[in-house]
């Protein structure tokens, strides 16, 4: 545990705990100086952790049909990640890398390494409610959109926060704005993306909270449309390790089309 905490704070003499590892080290018990730009760094932070392994199952379910798959997830800082699909069979080495700003995504069926454009970012990964920005995991709500804590209170023996975020006008986004919802553990409980004319397009829901590898993190979210409230898709996380030693190697465009065990 990482016990180094801002001395700005100490000096204010306000209560706050420190997050291990990477994660950011404040946050206020007192509202009015919380910076909600830090609060929303520290959730990505404290999902991501330094490097992370992960094994999830995907659920995309419709009306009439639903399906499952098994995914495997590597992240290293808050800029690199590889996500590969290992089930079932039909659509098992469809994988995507992410490295800063660029995009690639590999299908076996057709042998194809394919560089994802900005123009697509916003377009459905693998059939799912999940777009390629979103399992990008992308950290441009940071640096490229004002924040505003607009509503605090106290549940279930937690403080929740929500944030309003707005993008600079010069920024190269696709939402009018975005409003998360964190919890004072960091885990992100909500996160709601609307359009320019300020409609509420899709929204992520946490459905469960879950201590793994030492760290309280939302085990199963949930992504739904607005327009269409029967379909959903659900991200299960059935195993994480926080902070473990990944090679570079693993995180090529020569790794992505040919797996090293």
């Amino acid at each position: 545990m990482n016990f180094k905490c801002s001395n700005k704070l100490i000096r204010i003499g306000l209560l706050f705990f420190c997050l291990s590892g990477s994660a950011a080290q404040l946050i206020a018990v007192d509202d009015n100086v919380l910076d909600p730009r830090d609060l929303i760094r520290a959730a990505m932070e404290h999902w991501r952790g330094v490097t992370s392994y992960s094994d999830m199952t995907m659920t995309v379910h419709r009306s009439d049909w639903e399906r499952t798959l098994s995914i495997q997830a590597w992240t290293q800082g808050d800029k690199v990640s590889l996500v590969r699909v290992t089930g079932p069979k039909r659509d098992a080495g469809n994988s995507t890398l992410i490295r800063d700003r660029n995009m690639w995504t590999y299908s076996p069926k057709v042998n194809r390494i394919i560089k994802v454009p900005s123009s697509m970012m916003k377009q459905s990964w693998m059939g799912s409610d999940f777009s390629n920005r979103d399992i990008s995991k992308s950290t441009d709500i940071i640096d490229q959109y004002d924040h505003r804590l607009i509503h605090t209170e106290q549940k279930e023996g937690h403080r929740y926060y929500t944030i309003e975020s707005i993008p600079h006008e010069d920024a190269a986004v696709v939402w009018g704005k975005e409003v998360v919802v964190i919890r004072d553990d960091f885990v992100m409980m909500r996160q709601e993306f609307w359009d320019q004319d300020d409609v509420l397009v899709k929204e992520m829901r946490t459905l469960e909270v879950m201590v793994m590898d030492g760290r309280t993190i939302a085990r199963r979210m949930r992504m739904s449309k607005a327009d269409a409230p029967g379909e959903w898709t659900e991200m299960l996380v059935d195993n994480i390790d926080f902070d473990v030693a990944l090679s570079d190697s693993l995180f090529t465009l020569s790794n992505l089309r040919n797996p090293r065990p």
